[in-house]
């Protein structure tokens, strides 16, 4: 009989140990697989109009993207205790990640007051916005996961700061389709000049079928990418074409049904050739009033060009759109770490009047009730100084508002502590601020599934404790999840 050492023995029941736990790990991969595949959930490739879940307000939402961090106690949500104790150190400390940081108090060089009949503060800075905070709806407690650009907006977007998740818009058009069939369910309007930090990324399907990542058009020469021929076809010879290839693709997708990208992919020829015919009208601002283009400030060189991008995400709304993102200024202009007086009095000014004509539009329209305006930056900033008058970034706390869609107008949500470092009251997370907007569409986001990696994905389930609707934002919530 052959002895075994006390290590000897450790190593083999490590190895055996080991086995039974892989056995016991693929064992349960299966079982999830097959749970995967029993679930029976349906595949959409297409973006005809769906029905949601239960019945909701809205059935389109404009995202206002505010790319670079806007700064939550300069914008909506003063600090006196900032103003007492400017230039003394903060007493429990903040996170120290540059340098020229500095762990002293910064007041805001901005002044406030309180407006509308809900007494919302909103400074100097915004002098549109401050117009209608009764139509909004604010959240001061918002709080995120990370403090880089990139992985900020990866987190609003998609409920996870690594790239690789479909972002809300593609989900939503998932889910929903569009009323209107000749055009896209999902719009992106950025600046024509460059765009902001992630680029496309911002707008991607991930693993969603193509059909459902958002499609750029342009405010500046044609308005959509790769439509029309360089060269001009004789009348029909475009439609004869396209009827040509979708003769091809159809009988390729007969000896492969389920292909869900080859479904896309048709999906999408056909889509480009209704479009050819549809988005010229809609994004046609010829038809508009004089009284309507001052509104927008497209009379101002300043204010033009995103007040042309808010008027066109109110047309697309209008046409059936089901999903319009707009965003401002290339890279990051809301992101302040030095004068941020003068930096955000700029991109503030920029972007004021348009934000406001498109509350003020849809609501005069008959639009707001149905449509969910969301303004949002992917976090916010410190409450101490970083070059002696700016800001560095802040995950901890920052301020989004909504308007229409059912949630309550003027309404100031949440709280941060005295210094505005931090959310203390009624915190809301990107994931729960996902689930709301889900909800308010009819959509229950556990519900809204598609099978990756061995899983069902879902919009906002990414997190232990799962993503939960706030009730305290809404008007009427059907359901709380």
């Amino acid at each position: 009989m052959m002895r075994l050492s006390r290590r000897n023995m450790l190593e083999l029941s490590g190895f055996g140990l080991g086995q039974v736990v892989l056995s016991e790990l693929l064992g349960q991969n299966r079982l999830f697989a097959e749970d995967v595949a029993a679930a029976n959930v349906p595949i959409y490739g297409d973006i005809r109009a769906r029905d949601g879940h239960f019945p909701a307000p809205a059935k389109a939402v404009i995202q206002l993207i505010q790319n670079g961090g806007p700064s939550q106690m300069d914008l909506f949500d003063p600090k006196p205790q900032l103003t007492r104790m400017a230039g003394k150190p903060h007493p429990d400390g903040v996170e120290i990640h540059q340098p020229n940081n500095v762990n002293s108090l910064l007041p805001s060089p901005l002044k406030f007051g309180k407006y509308g009949q809900c007494g919302m503060d909103v400074s100097e800075a915004l002098p549109h916005v401050k117009t209608i905070v009764d139509d909004l709806c604010f959240v001061r407690s918002m709080h995120t996961e990370h403090n880089n650009h990139l992985e900020g907006l990866n987190m609003l977007l998609t409920c996870n700061i690594f790239p690789g998740r479909p972002v809300m818009g593609a989900w939503i058009s998932y889910a929903l389709g569009t009323e209107n069939q000749n055009l896209p369910a999902y719009v992106v309007l950025r600046d024509p000049d460059g765009y902001t930090i992630g680029g496309q990324q911002l707008w991607a399907n991930a693993y969603l079928p193509a059909l459902y990542q958002g499609i750029e058009f342009s405010t500046r020469g044609a308005p959509i990418h790769h439509l029309t021929p360089p060269t001009p076809l004789p009348l029909g010879a475009q439609r004869a074409n396209l009827d040509f290839l979708q003769k091809l693709n159809a009988g390729h997708l007969r000896d492969r049904p389920g292909e869900s990208e080859l479904e896309a992919r048709i999906e999408n020829f056909e889509l480009a050739a209704r479009m050819q015919l549809e988005a010229p009208k809609v994004l046609d601002l010829a038809s508009e009033t004089k009284a309507t283009r001052t509104l927008y400030g497209l009379d101002n060189p300043v204010t033009a060009k995103y007040g042309t991008r808010c008027l066109m995400a109110r047309r697309l709304v209008e046409s059936g759109v089901r999903f319009v993102q707009v965003t401002t200024s290339p890279g990051q202009p809301w992101d302040h770490h030095s004068d941020i007086k003068k930096g955000m009095s700029k991109i503030a000014t920029e972007t004021d009047q348009g934000a406001t004509a498109l509350i003020v539009d849809l609501k005069q329209r008959g639009l707001l009730d149905s449509t969910i305006v969301m303004w949002a930056g992917e976090f916010g900033r410190l409450p101490t100084t970083q070059n002696g008058t700016g800001r560095d970034h802040n995950r901890n706390a920052f301020t989004i508002w909504f308007a229409g869609g059912g949630f309550k107008p003027g309404l100031i949500y949440g709280e941060t502590d005295e210094f505005g470092y931090k959310s203390v009251v009624d915190r809301v997370s990107v994931p729960n601020m996902i689930a709301t907007v889900c909800h308010q569409l009819g959509l229950n986001h556990k519900r809204v599934l598609y099978p990756h990696g061995g899983r069902l994905e879902t919009p906002a389930d990414v997190t232990v404790t799962g993503a939960k609707v706030v009730e305290g934002l809404l008007n009427n919530p059907v359901f709380v999840s």
